[in-house]
């Protein structure tokens, strides 16, 4: 089992490829296949978060609490770095409301959760990054409505709720995070229960295979059917992500961070909120609105695959202390 779990890590990037183009297939040839992929989706994803909160050191995060240069620079490059790059990139859009919306719904809410499994995988400091989730929750609650109607229109902000971003923080952290924390003071005892939740941890890369998987059989087929319309943003969201990548890590070098809170910081401003802002979208008047959404995942999934590898190059651990 060791050396399986071994060759996983060593293999990784192949492999989440791999369940991006499995997930892909099943989604495209076996249509009906997509709400149950949906509804496995997110308890899947709280799982992988339970496993990636197993190893997170609860110890050290009272102290990340605490890191106010990491926070502030979190909270600036997303909510206004983020913002002056979506501007003028969501101008190549802006003929098409429905796409408009679309992108600026998906592009202007930070990830907290995925994120934080994919800022482990790049060695980047993901408990520093789960202190930040709070902040990055409230603050896109109230500043989303704002920066909509700026950029959109005031029809733009029809249809937003709360509830879907309470869900998310529920599901995502509220839950998983007490429990893998109850996991670790039992394991510290009982015997069995580290067995288990060494067990759990060794199953991180399947799960993330798993919940690729998933996440692209659930929606590939509805983005199939509109492909040449949702190819226009497709560019949008690339140059999202590469100039994202460049700001953060600039961003954490100005700031005088360590590789690993660069690293978390670059991809806090590349990883969107798109598994909570789906609800949103699918609320408002724009029925294109939701399959841009689902748009900007597929690619962000593979652009966050290929940062597994690439990221520790662009930041590598010479520059500074982890």
């Amino acid at each position: 089992m060791p050396g399986l779990v071994a060759w996983g890590e060593r293999h990784q990037v192949a492999l989440y490829l791999a369940a991006l183009a499995a997930g892909g297939a099943a989604g495209l040839l076996f249509p009906s296949a997509a709400g149950p992929a949906e509804a496995a989706l997110t308890p899947v994803l709280g799982l992988l978060l339970y496993a990636t909160f197993l190893g997170v050191p609860f110890a050290r995060l009272t102290a990340a609490l605490r890191d106010g240069r990491f926070l502030m620079a979190v909270l600036l490059v997303n909510f206004v770095l983020v913002p002056l790059v979506v501007w003028p990139l969501s101008r190549l859009v802006a003929h098409d409301q429905a796409l408009l919306v679309g992108v600026l719904l998906v592009l202007l809410t930070p990830c907290i959760d995925y994120v934080l499994v994919f800022t482990g995988l790049a060695g980047g400091a993901r408990t520093r990054l789960l202190a930040a989730t709070p902040l990055l929750m409230l603050v896109q609650i109230v500043l989303l409505p704002v920066l909509l109607r700026l950029l959109a229109g005031p029809e733009a902000v029809a249809g937003l709720a709360l509830e879907p971003f309470v869900r998310a923080f529920l599901s995502f952290i509220v839950v998983p995070l007490p429990a893998a924390a109850l996991t670790r003071a039992a394991a510290a005892r009982v015997p069995w229960v580290d067995r288990a939740a060494g067990a759990v941890e060794a199953g991180m890369v399947p799960l993330m295979m798993t919940t690729l998987a998933l996440a692209v059989a659930s929606q590939i087929g509805a983005v199939s059917g509109l492909l040449g319309s949702l190819m226009l943003v497709v560019p949008v969201f690339v140059v999202f992500a590469v100039i994202m990548m460049a700001v953060g890590i600039a961003a954490g070098r100005l700031a005088g961070l360590d590789v690993p809170a660069t690293r978390a910081l670059a991809l806090s401003g590349v990883t969107r909120n798109s598994l909570v802002v789906l609800p949103l979208a699918l609320a408002t008047p724009f029925a294109l609105a939701p399959l841009v959404v689902v748009t900007q995942t597929l690619v962000e999934l593979l652009f966050l695959v290929v940062c597994v590898r690439l990221l520790p190059r662009l930041v590598p651990a010479a520059r500074g202390a982890s």
